[in-house]
C-alpha cells in the first residue's frame, strides 16, 4: 500500500484528470493526499471541488485533503466575510446546485492530518511547535471553522485586527496563519512578508522547514502553498507546489520512494 501526495491544484482540473491518468495508484487500497488550495484561480473549481468530494466518499479515510488559504477565501465567500475579487474563480461554487453540500465538506476538512511520522498541512508550522502541538492547535481551530459562525466569521475576515481579539481567538488567527500561509520566519518563528524564492529573501528571514531547532524536525512534513520554492524534496520534507495555474506543472510525489508524476499546464 502507497500514499500519494499532489500538491496545490486550484482548479486546474484538466491537468489533475491527466495527472491522475498516469498515476500509478490502486484505487482499492493505496492513499491519496491532496496539500490544500484544491480552488481558486484555475478555470475547474467546480469541477475540482465535486471531484475531490466524490472521491473522499470512495475512498474514506485513504483519502485526505487539508485546508488551504484559497479554500478559506472560498468558505469566507460563502458566508459573507469578504466580496469576491475579479480573480475569485471559486465564486462559480456559490451559484451551484450543490454548493450546500460542496461547502460543507470543504468545511469539514482537516487543516493537519498525521499518519504515524508523516504530517500534511497547506503550508508550514511554527518552529516551536511539536507535531502533537500542531495537531492539538488545528482541532481548536476546525471545530470553530465547522460551525461556520462567530469565531469562523472572525478568523477569516482580513479586517479583523488580531491584537484586539481574545486570547484564545488571537491563538487561533496565529495557528491559521501558519498552516496555510506560512512561507518563511525569523529564527525566532517571526513570519516574513515574502513569498518570492528562498535565494532572494530579506536578512533574518529563511524558510520555516530549515530554522535551527524546529521541534517538528521528527516528523517528515508534506506541504504546499510556496509556488516560488517549486518541487523541494528533502530529509524530512515534501514540498509539492510546482505552480500548475501559473504555467509550471501539478506534481504528484509517491512518499515511499520519492517518485515524482507530472503533468505540464494546459
Amino acid at each position: 500500500m502507497a500514499t500519494f501526495a499532489i500538491g496545490d491544484i486550484h482548479g486546474c482540473y484538466r491537468e489533475l484528470r491527466r495527472l491522475l491518468a498516469v498515476l500509478p495508484i490502486d484505487w482499492e487500497r493505496d492513499t491519496l493526499w491532496l496539500v490544500g488550495d484544491l480552488v481558486n484561480r484555475g478555470p475547474s473549481s467546480l469541477r475540482v471541488l465535486r471531484w475531490a468530494r466524490k472521491t473522499s466518499k470512495a475512498m474514506g479515510e485513504r483519502f485526505q485533503a487539508v485546508l488551504g488559504n484559497h479554500d478559506l477565501r472560498l468558505l469566507a465567500m460563502a458566508w459573507g466575510v469578504v466580496a469576491p475579487r475579479a480573480g475569485d474563480t471559486a465564486r462559480e461554487v456559490l451559484k451551484a446546485p450543490d454548493r450546500e453540500r460542496l461547502l460543507s465538506w470543504l468545511a469539514g476538512r482537516p487543516l493537519v492530518h498525521r499518519q504515524g511520522d508523516r504530517l500534511l498541512v497547506h503550508a508550514g508550522l511554527w518552529p516551536g511547535w511539536t507535531g502533537r502541538a500542531a495537531e492539538k492547535q488545528a482541532r481548536l481551530v476546525e471545530r470553530a471553522l465547522a460551525k461556520g459562525k462567530g469565531k469562523a466569521r472572525r478568523l477569516l475576515d482580513p479586517s479583523v485586527d488580531r491584537a484586539a481579539l481574545p486570547e484564545a481567538l488571537a491563538a487561533m488567527a496565529s495557528a491559521l496563519e501558519a498552516f496555510t500561509l506560512l512561507r518563511s520566519c525569523t529564527p525566532k518563528g517571526k513570519p516574513c512578508d515574502y513569498t518570492g524564492p528562498p535565494v532572494g529573501a530579506p536578512k533574518g528571514c529563511m524558510p520555516w522547514f530549515e530554522i535551527p531547532g524546529r521541534k517538528s524536525a521528527d516528523l517528515t512534513i508534506v506541504c504546499g502553498h510556496w509556488a516560488a520554492l517549486g518541487l523541494r524534496i528533502q530529509q524530512g520534507l515534501f514540498a509539492l507546489d510546482t505552480g500548475c495555474f501559473w504555467g509550471g506543472a501539478l506534481t504528484a510525489v509517491r512518499l515511499e520512494d520519492g517518485a515524482v508524476f507530472s503533468q505540464r499546464a494546459l
